[in-house]
C-alpha cells in the first residue's frame, strides 16, 4: 500500500500504517549495524587474522582470510539492503530476509570462530528477519 494511501480513512488506520513503517524503519537501522558489524569482524580477520583462533578439525575451518572477505561482503550487501529498506525500496524487504538469513547461517558458521559475537549477531538477524515477515494490516476486532 502507498504511503499516501496509508495516512487516508479512519486515525486508527493511519496508526497502523505508521506502526508498520516503524517496523521496516528499525529493521533498516538494525541491518545497517548489522552491516557495519560485520565489516569492523571482516577487516579483523584480514587485518589482523591471528586475532582468530579456532580448534583443529572443524568441518568450515577455512582459511580466516575467506571468512574475512565473507563477512565484508555480507556486511556490504546487509548495510545496502537496510539502506534500500530505509528508502522504501520495495524490494528491499524479501532480499532483506534472504540476505539477512544467509547472515545468521554465515555467523553460525563461524561460532568456532567468535562463539558469543555470533551467537548475539544471529539473535539480531531474526529481530530482523521477524520484523521484514510482520505485516500489519490491521489490528484484530476486540473480543468483549
Amino acid at each position: 500500500m502507498a504511503h499516501a494511501e496509508r495516512e487516508t480513512g479512519s486515525p486508527g488506520d493511519r496508526s497502523h500504517g505508521l506502526l508498520a513503517s516503524g517496523v521496516e524503519m528499525f529493521a533498516g537501522v538494525l541491518m545497517l549495524i548489522i552491516g557495519l558489524f560485520h565489516v569492523v569482524v571482516g577487516l579483523t580477520a584480514l587485518l589482523q587474522s591471528s586475532f582468530y583462533v579456532v580448534a583443529a578439525g572443524y568441518f568450515f575451518g577455512a582459511d580466516i582470510t575467506v571468512w574475512g572477505w565473507v563477512h565484508v561482503a555480507l556486511g556490504l550487501l546487509v548495510g545496502a539492503t537496510g539502506a534500500a529498506l530505509l528508502s522504501q525500496q520495495r524490494w528491499a524487504r524479501l532480499t532483506g530476509i534472504t540476505i539477512v538469513a544467509v547472515s545468521a547461517l554465515g555467523n553460525f558458521l563461524f561460532i568456532p570462530f567468535q562463539p558469543l559475537w555470533s551467537v548475539l549477531i544471529i539473535a539480531v538477524d531474526v529481530v530482523v528477519i521477524w520484523a521484514l515477515a510482520t505485516q500489519v494490516r490491521g489490528l484484530p476486532a476486540t473480543r468483549e
